[in-house]
């Protein structure tokens, strides 16, 4: 998924201006109409010189008209039509850069233009800087920041035309906003302002709710901060991987990315069924509420490593069997890793069913003489592998092995289960030597006779 958002519409900001142009030329008295004698605010030739270029449809010769106009008449009051129809010619060249510069001088006419004027050219301005390159974005971002504050203020005060139906004012509102509201979000973090980025990005959601692509830039912007807030930021990828609005090729996109970026965070040691159950948590959580609760968490490659220090297997058991939130953070730590030497008492041996495949050691974790002496029942089930002798260990003995901490089952029924286990070779039981056989007799050589 796109880490800026570009807003697609250029024609429609266009096709907006040059129906803000054709309507106030309906308008546009020609000189000294309704005005009083002797106060004409423009003459004659002044009119005829903006309505040739009003009609001239070829954007560069229609640029090059207007540009005579605004030389020969820089203070006229037909400026007021003037920018609408440089921002449509340059909106058709996406000449951007020129597009904003009009629009900024149009607005700056003040109150000769309304607000719906100044807001559909506002659209325009923020499409056009949505549009721009990089090196152009970083220079005009402030002022696309402050057109698009302005917009949004302005878009809250517009009154519906009495020609156009609540609906597609409503739809055209919904649009607006959106545009205003992308357009603060891209130029604050072309500025590196991530929370500003953030909160532009979550009002585009009260126009566009559930919108995946909001939803990962939001995602994106928490993870930008300094230092970055990495637990929003995974919730908001979760919520746009979970939003009804997301593709599949958007879901599974965002999925492979967040999945890398919390083993990242979890430095990559969290074994597989964990990282798929706190994952699928994850998603469920972002599908059924707004922001992050403060009581989400997630453990961070610094609190497993500090779990692991000191860590032995008699105190991940004792841990484990303690349980509540200190079982969770050791299970985290442990599980996946390899501990070498762990003791115990053999209960049961349990054969594979072909010579190739693993012995299964019922095992009960002890430490001492006395729990040897006492265990009963097996609280360890170990797969030893590559080691079919294994079969041969007897019950109540104390053999060693090394292996990988896979899953374990909680109290009252506990127990850990190893995988890729080998038991210490001092501890397999020996072949036994072949007896020797006795040397053949062979009888005396008789002695020859004489």
């Amino acid at each position: 998924m796109n880490g800026t958002r570009r807003v697609p519409g250029l024609a429609m900001a266009a096709a907006i201006c040059l129906l803000l142009a054709n309507a106030a030329h309906a308008q546009a008295p020609a000189a000294g109409q309704d005005a009083p004698a002797g106060k004409a605010p423009y003459t004659i030739a002044e009119y005829n010189a903006e309505q040739a270029c009003a009609t001239d449809k070829v954007p560069a010769s229609q640029i090059k008209c207007l540009d005579d106009f605004v030389s020969k008449y820089p203070n006229s009051q037909l400026l007021i039509f003037v920018y609408p129809l440089y921002i449509q010619a340059y909106s058709v060249q996406k000449n951007y850069p020129k597009v904003i510069d009009n629009v900024d001088k149009y607005v700056a006419l003040g109150d000769k233009v309304d607000g719906l004027a100044k807001t559909q050219v506002l659209v325009a301005r923020s499409q056009s800087f949505l549009a721009l390159g990089a090196p152009d974005q970083a220079a005009q971002a402030k002022g696309a920041r402050d057109a698009a504050a302005l917009g949004i203020k302005l878009l809250g005060d517009v009154k519906k035309p009495d020609a156009v139906t609540d609906q597609a004012f409503q739809d055209w509102k919904k649009s607006t906003g959106t545009t205003f509201n992308n357009a603060a979000a891209q130029a604050a973090t072309v500025q590196k302002d991530f929370a500003g980025a953030a909160a532009a990005y979550k009002a585009v959601l009260a126009y566009q709710p559930d919108d995946p692509i909001a939803y990962y830039l939001i995602g994106k912007s928490y993870g930008s901060m300094t230092p970055p807030q990495l637990l929003d930021s995974f919730w908001y990828y979760a919520k746009s991987i979970t939003s009804k609005l997301a593709n599949e090729k958007q879901r599974k996109q965002v999925t492979t990315y967040l999945r890398n970026q919390i083993t990242a965070y979890q430095g990559g040691t969290v074994c597989d069924s964990l990282n798929d159950a706190e994952f699928n948590e994850l998603l469920q959580l972002a599908s059924t509420s707004g922001d992050r609760p403060e009581s989400y968490k997630l453990l961070s490659a610094a609190d497993l490593e500090a779990a692991r220090k000191d860590m032995t297997i008699a105190s991940v058991v004792s841990d484990l069997k303690a349980g509540g939130d200190k079982a969770k953070v050791t299970w985290f730590a442990a599980c996946g890793l390899e501990f070498p030497d762990v003791p115990g008492k053999l209960i049961e041996v349990v054969p594979g069913a072909a010579e190739s495949d693993p012995v299964t050691l019922k095992i009960a974790f002890v430490t001492n003489q006395a729990e040897f002496d006492a265990a009963t029942t097996a609280n360890m089930d170990v797969k030893i592998a590559g080691q079919p002798e294994a079969a041969k260990l007897e019950k109540d003995t104390a053999p060693r092995f090394t292996g990988t901490l896979e899953t374990y089952d909680p109290d009252p029924a506990f127990m850990l289960h190893w995988d890729k286990a080998k038991v210490n070779a001092d501890d397999l039981p020996k072949e036994k030597a072949p007896a020797k056989k006795p040397a053949p007799k062979h009888p005396a050589p008789k002695k020859p006779s004489s």
